[in-house]
């Protein structure tokens, strides 16, 4: 038992003795390398960087304490961010430009609650380059899935706020741009007028723009289900009475509107060149109608006739 006792003494004065060893060789000073991916973001929008990150190696004097809890952090991890909006930097030739590396030394300091004395870079400045871009000014187009409920429906085109937009991008993306679209706006029983701030689709980062996004309005109204008794007609000389004698078309219409409807807004054709087949029918189309109408259906599509000497 004496026995058991001592050893079980010596492992606890062993155990106290590592302990207080390895926190004096912790309050120690290390000089270590820092290894960190530098990742530079907010670029101008007039411009391009190709490579985005670079290593930054650093010379880190610390306590053991730090240096342990350096390492034990995870490599990919090991990441810090610049925004050149908040880093002043300076066009060194060309299409080189630097920053001072004391803002490296700050980022990371903070990273690992150090003072920035206590990391060295060996280098006074970090180098980079910025390519500019192609500019161009295009329309913005609403990309949209819309459902309105029962008897409402989206009236006319979307007002976009800005219409149009300067987009920034390398010249074989620019040369080929016609329009810029938003990411997708999609709702679900809609039956009010309603505003959206919709973001721009900027092709994953390829291209860039000032304006990143658009506000979206888009007016909704209550429509109706009418019919319109429109007079189909010879279009030419012939003299031919046809039967039925009126097209019927069913659309839908916004209340707003419904006063305004009137036949003369619509047009029928009548196929006449199907005369000299002598063709018991004649095909009948609906070819033009007011642009607040939607055409659901029209009847008949075709008609008999009879030539009147």
């Amino acid at each position: 038992m004496k026995e058991k006792r001592s050893i079980f003494t010596f492992l606890v004065f062993l155990l106290i003795s590592t302990v207080l060893w390895l926190m004096v060789k912790l309050s120690e000073s290390y000089t270590t390398q820092v290894v960190y991916r530098l990742r530079i973001v907010d670029v101008p929008a007039d411009k391009w960087m190709a490579a985005d990150e670079q290593t930054a190696k650093l010379a880190m004097t610390a306590d053991g304490f730090t240096t342990l809890r350096y390492r034990l952090i995870r490599e990919p991890k090991r990441v810090v961010s610049l925004s050149l909006a908040e880093v002043p930097y300076r066009l060194e030739s060309g299409t080189t430009y630097s920053f001072s590396s004391l803002y490296v030394t700050e980022r990371i300091a903070d990273e690992l609650d150090i003072t920035a004395s206590d990391l060295t870079m060996n280098d006074a400045k970090v180098y980079f380059n910025m390519d500019p871009l192609m500019s161009k000014v295009v329309p913005i187009v609403l990309r949209s899935d819309i459902h309105t409920q029962r008897q409402f429906g989206v009236y006319g085109l979307p007002i976009l706020d800005p219409s149009s937009v300067t987009i920034y991008g390398p010249a074989e993306v620019i040369d080929t741009l016609r329009t810029v679209k938003t990411e997708l706006l999609a709702k679900m029983n809609v039956s009010e007028s309603f505003s959206e701030t919709v973001p721009l689709d900027l092709y994953n980062g390829r291209l860039r723009s000032n304006e990143t996004e658009v506000v979206a309005k888009v007016a909704v109204e209550k429509y109706t289900e009418t019919d319109v008794k429109v007079p189909i007609q010879s279009p030419d000389a012939h003299q031919i009475r046809f039967f039925p004698e009126v097209m019927t078309v069913k659309c839908l219409v916004a209340l707003r509107d419904y006063p305004s409807i009137s036949t003369e807004d619509f047009r029928v054709e009548v196929d006449t060149a199907q005369l000299h087949a002598l063709e018991p029918l004649l095909d009948v189309s609906l070819k033009s109608w007011p642009q607040y109408v939607q055409v659901l259906n029209t009847s008949p599509d075709k008609v008999e006739y009879l030539i009147v000497q």
